[in-house]
Parts: structure tokens; sequence; C-alpha cells
């Protein structure tokens, strides 16, 4: 048995979770590229105030490596930075791992892929593994005068801790997550939030309970333990993602308690600019225990009106109104369909990415593209992470391409891709399902592609896991046998 030359591009979660999953499986020829000087992807790149995950620690954790040192049910990010870290580290990645070094473009010259890095130097790989992940490359608006601001302006996502916030007068843009989060922890700090809305959201109440040190000693003691809180967790994700793909109960619960829960904003008038206009979940719910407390101090102030400009002294709004700011911070979110671009990457018969997604990013079963040989994509497009753990969602991608990877060191085959017929079905099928999920109940949100259609997984995540965990037909894929026969 031969060992495969396996490239892994991304150092993030789904990097690590495919790293670690080789390793197991007995592969040890691969190399990991990592533009940056360190791991954790999203939460290396995030170090915002206040950055905390929605889904709850010990979901948000590998299977292979729980942690029982969480400190909070819902972990902030410096928290889970550590925690990749932690994993990479334990499993010794470092010695596979090139740091500093973008890998710019990948080209398959029809037996294996010639990778090329930022620095100009090359590698020739049998085999391609994506890990880019898709919350990647922030987006910067598009406002009249914004360079002309005269104070510091930083993307939540490129967060410069350099800026003093304290006594500061902060112009937050984008209302998602990451701008709900935002405005709660520098409210105090700076003397004056302003929080620039265009869409209302709603917002999911919760308590974020610190742990025990009784309960981390017994889950540290007890490692068994520690599928309690998982297995509790996927069921009840189990149960909220039906209310995603399905009109009923489940629906009709949240939007009651996200409806309750505006209730609690005291002022009438403030309520009604806080008040979406679409079905709860139709955009990403913003889960906070903070926010409607936040909103309605009187050091914080929302602004509705649409931005008109950006001058030297602050926003301007469509009123003609000046609203003064010392720091303006975007929180106006990510460019969630680039995936591996901007990498050049060249299948067969010169196929490029940019051709092959012209009509939007798709690919078969989330982790393959027809016309490019052995090149896997974790997280690609219609993966479930709207409603699922993106480490779930990693580990169950990595099993199936560790099975083809097994299946090519047996001499099944040299080079695979799936057929452009299975392509297009399962395409089509997750089109003709999208019209049943909240995601197309009228509002607008980078979950939609080109089509208006939700770029989603449109069914639960337990049948996604069933099928990318189940043997795959053979039928669906174009397999280069020949080779393998001569060898």
């Amino acid at each position: 048995m031969s060992s495969p030359r396996i490239a892994i591009v991304g150092a993030g979660i789904s990097g690590i979770c495919m790293a670690v999953a080789l390793q197991r499986a007995g592969f040890a020829d691969f190399t990991i590229y990592e533009k940056a000087d360190d791991y954790g992807g999203t939460w290396r790149d995030n170090s915002y105030p206040g950055l905390v995950c929605d889904v709850p620690s010990r979901y948000y954790q590998f299977r292979f490596a729980k942690n029982p040192e969480w400190t909070h049910l819902y972990s902030a990010g410096p928290e889970i930075k550590d925690y990749l870290v932690g994993v990479a580290r334990e499993h010794g990645l470092h010695r596979n791992t090139r740091f500093g070094t973008e890998v710019t473009g990948a080209e398959f010259d029809g037996d294996s892929w010639q990778v090329t890095t930022s620095d100009g130097a090359t590698g020739r790989f049998d085999f391609v593994l994506c890990a880019t992940g898709f919350l990647h490359h922030p987006t910067r608006p598009d406002i009249p005068g914004l360079d002309d601001f005269a104070g510091p302006v930083m993307h939540s996502a490129r967060w410069r801790h350099d800026v003093e916030i304290i006594g500061k007068r902060v112009g937050v843009i984008g209302t998602g997550s990451t701008g709900t989060q935002l405005v709660s922890a520098m409210a105090g700090k700076a003397s004056e939030v302003v929080l620039f809305q265009r869409t209302p959201q709603w917002i999911l109440p919760t308590v974020n309970r610190p742990y025990t040190r009784l309960s981390k000693w017994l889950y540290k003691r007890v490692p068994a333990l520690g599928a309690v809180p998982y297995l509790f967790n996927r069921a009840a994700f189990a149960v909220f993602s039906q209310g995603l793909v399905h009109p009923g109960r489940v629906r009709k619960l949240i939007q009651w308690v996200v409806e309750r829960h505006l209730k609690t904003v005291e002022d009438p008038e403030l309520r009604a600019k806080l008040t979406p206009d679409y079905q709860a979940m139709c955009k990403r719910l913003v889960v906070s225990d903070r926010f409607y407390r936040t909103v309605q101090r009187p050091d914080v102030r929302l602004v509705t009106e649409g931005i008109d400009a950006v001058e030297q002294r602050g926003v301007v709004t469509a009123d003609g109104r000046l609203h003064e700011l010392d720091i303006l911070v975007l929180a106006t979110g990510f460019d969630s369909h680039a995936f591996m671009r901007p990498m050049a990457i060249t299948g067969a018969y010169g196929r490029t990415l940019d051709q092959a997604w012209a009509a939007g990013p798709r690919a078969f079963e989330g982790v393959m593209m027809p016309d490019f040989p052995n090149l896997f994509m974790l997280v690609g497009p219609h993966s479930p992470f709207a409603n699922h753990p993106l480490t779930a969602v990693a580990e169950a991608q990595s099993t199936r391409i560790v099975g083809w990877l097994q299946r090519w060191r047996a001499g099944e085959f040299t080079t695979i891709a799936p057929t452009h017929a299975a392509t297009d079905r399962y395409n089509a099928r997750m089109r003709a399902a999208a019209p049943s999920t909240v995601w197309t109940t009228g509002c607008t949100s980078w979950y939609l592609g080109k089509d208006g259609l939700p770029e989603l997984w449109p069914w639960t995540p337990g049948a996604y896991e069933k099928l990318i965990r189940s043997a795959p037909d053979t039928v669906d894929y174009q397999l280069n046998l020949r080779a393998a026969n001569r060898s």
C-alpha cells in the first residue's frame, strides 16, 4: 500500500479536524498550509470585545477532544481559540504545518495537483483538501467618504487592540451577532455607543452561566460525563432544526419566545424600531442575554435612518444629521460565498473554479465538485452550517474523505470526482426542498445565493450526517481505474 501526498489548506476548525482524522487513519504524508501565524481560523482572526460563540461550549467541540475546562455555557472567542490551539499541539500538528504560507493556486495536470504558495514555491500532491472556511473574508461596506473619517476605522474581524475605546464616542455599523455583542461589551466603557441599524434582528434570550469548580472537576475526573451534555445539545439542536426546515410547532414556538423577549424593551418607540418585519430564524438568530438591556441605556443610541455618507467628523444619515464619532467599527460580516477563493484553482480540462461557480457555489454533498478530481472541501457549499456546529460538520465530512483516501491507498482508483449528472440531481433536490425552509420566508440574508435560494442544507443535520457517513454510491462518481490497475 502506498501513502498519498496530501495538502490541507487552512488550519482552523476543519483543517485541524481533518489532520487529526488523517493521523488516526495512518496517513502521515500531509502538509497543512496556513497563511497566518497560528491555528484557530475565524477564532484567531476575530478578537473583538464581547465575542462569544452562540453554540453551547460542550457541543462546540470535537468528540475526540472533549474539554472539561470550559468556563461558561457559551464560550468566549479567546477560550475557543485556545482550545483549538491545544488540540493541534496535543496531536503534534506543528510538525506538518507551514505557517505564514498562503496557497495562491492549485492546478490539476491529469495525474496530481501542483500547489503554488505566495512565496513562489510549488508542491505536488495527490489530494488537496480545502479547509478554508466560509466566514473568512471581511466585507467592507461601500459608503461614500468612508476613507475620509478622521478617527480609526476597523472591521470587527480585524480588531485593533491599540485603539482605546474608554471615554470615546464609538459608532457601530451592523446589527447581527457581532454588532450586538460589540454594543453590549462597549456600553459603559465608551462615553457613547451609536448603533447604526439597517435591519432589526430577532434576539433569542439565554443565560450564559459559568461552570462551577465542582462541575469542571467532575468532567475532568470522569471523562465519560462529557457525552451527556454533548448528546443533550445534539438532541436540542435536532428539535430546533425542525423549525428551520419545516413550518410547524417549533417555528411557532421560537417566534413566540423572541416576541416575548422583545417586550422587555419598555419604550414603545424603541421597541418598534427593534421589531423585525420577517419571521424569526429567516436570518440567523442573535443569541444574547444582554442586548435589549444594553440598548435601553442612556449612553447607547439606536439610529435607524439610512447612512448617506461618512465625513471626517462622523456619519451623516439620510435625514442630514451628523453623528459625531471618535471611532467607527464595521460589523458588516463576511463574503460567505467565497469559500476557497481567491485561490486560483484549475481542475481537469482546464476548467477553473470561477467558471464552475459562475452561477454560484455548488458541490456534491458539500465536499466535492465535478471536473476537480481528488479535490475535497470541508464545510463547502450547502453544508449544514446554519443549524449544526462546525465541529460536528467537519468531523462528519472528515470521515467521508478518509474513507476515499483509504480506498485510494488500497489501489481502487487514482483519481475521483462526482459526475455532473449526480451533482445536478443532488442540487436539484436541494432547490426543490428550499421553499419549505424558514430562510425563504421573506428576508434578505447572507444565506441566499444569486438565485434567491439559500445555499444551505435544507433538511435536518441528522439527515446530513446519515448521508455523509454512509458508504457512497460509486455510480455517482467518475473513477480513474486504469492507472490504478497498471500500478
